[in-house]
């Protein structure tokens, strides 16, 4: 089959291709409804702008980069990437995928050597490079175009792009239902201290204990990494002693899936003995047993406003952002329950 054309997008929209160009280069200048128009037909003959010629004709690039770590949550990537995906193909970008070492001394050198060797016209920046305030320094210096998506209750004061998700509120509302379920003994396991997630997230929690007079305990706030087996490790330390929790929240799911092998490795029964929380809802939470309770996070979504969010300023110099804020929101399931009461003296 051969490959459908501007022409053919604009012969089923019953408009000119230049105004197919317009819609897809998001100008202003063109009605909702032949927008929507363009839109569908585009969609019903699954076209796809040619990014290289439109890229050669002129000084223009068409194309983004998305950078992430190179040692991430594998869910956390793959999803954000859909999300970018998504709205690079809706609007004919193209989308480079560039893992790094997000400690890397030479980190901005390589990120502006990619922007000038792949001709990006900006890039989308995920944590923990998205919270760097080096890397956002330098590459506002080099005048690179960017996008930050970061763990913020509320948009950055240096007015750069951003999509921010606050973190904060979502452990506030997990912490605090595990306090009505009647838990005091709450621990929580940290993710990665270079990201303001993981910060954030144990700020929600303690908030939660002071405001219901709840004393935090030093000796159930432990760090590591957001990795299941720091998780089974630091759960086993927790649950080894005299002196133990009887809830803990961490800091993802694949934290809280650890946490669950090690309750299960110890004999206790999930949620009677001990209930768990996660939090980004994702595979993990869903397909263990019991299911996790968790903070749904769409990563998708923030991936794809985040992409969107940098192809609108790119296209329109008088574009005014003020941020985009998303909170992960509560879901409860089988892994929490109120503490078993103690046993009669």
């Amino acid at each position: 089959m051969r490959r459908h054309t501007i022409k053919d997008v604009a012969a089923l929209a019953g408009v000119s291709p230049m105004t197919v160009s317009r819609v897809i280069n998001r100008e202003p200048s063109v009605q909702e409804s032949t927008q929507e128009k363009v839109l569908r037909a585009i969609e019903a003959l699954n076209y796809q702008p040619d990014v290289a010629a439109r890229s050669l004709r002129g000084t223009r690039s068409f194309a983004l980069g998305l950078v992430y770590d190179d040692n991430p949550n594998a869910n956390y990537v793959v999803s954000m990437q859909k999300g970018v995906l998504e709205a690079c193909r809706k609007h004919g970008y193209e989308l480079l995928i560039y893992p790094c070492d997000a400690e890397s001394s030479k980190l901005v050198d390589e990120l502006s050597l990619l922007i000038s060797t792949a001709r990006l016209a900006g890039l989308v920046l995920t944590p923990p490079m998205s919270e760097d305030p080096q890397i956002i320094a330098r590459l506002k210096a080099a005048k690179v175009s960017f996008v930050r998506i970061l763990a913020a209750r509320s948009a950055p004061a240096d007015a750069t792009l951003s999509v921010f998700v606050d973190d904060h509120a979502a452990a506030y509302a997990i912490t605090t239902h595990l306090i009505q379920l009647g838990h005091t003994e709450i621990a929580f396991l940290w993710g990665n201290t270079q990201y303001l997630s993981s910060a954030e997230r144990y700020s929600g929690y303690a908030d939660a204990l002071r405001d219901h007079g709840i004393a935090i305990r030093k000796k159930f706030v432990l760090q590591g990494s957001y990795t299941y087996e720091d998780g089974f490790k630091r759960a086993r330390k927790l649950l080894s002693g005299k002196d133990t929790p009887t809830a803990i929240f961490g800091s993802n799911d694949e934290i809280a899936a650890g946490v669950l092998a090690a309750a299960r490795s110890a004999g206790l029964n999930v949620p009677w003995d001990l209930s768990i929380a996660g939090f980004e809802d994702n595979p993990f939470s869903r397909q263990a047993w019991p299911a996790l309770t968790t903070a749904r996070q769409i990563t998708s979504d923030i991936g794809y406003t985040a992409a969107l969010t940098l192809i609108d300023s790119l296209r329109h110099k008088d574009f005014v952002h003020e941020g985009v804020r998303f909170e992960p929101t509560l879901v409860v399931r089988d892994s929490t329950a109120p503490p078993r009461p103690d046993p009669a003296p």
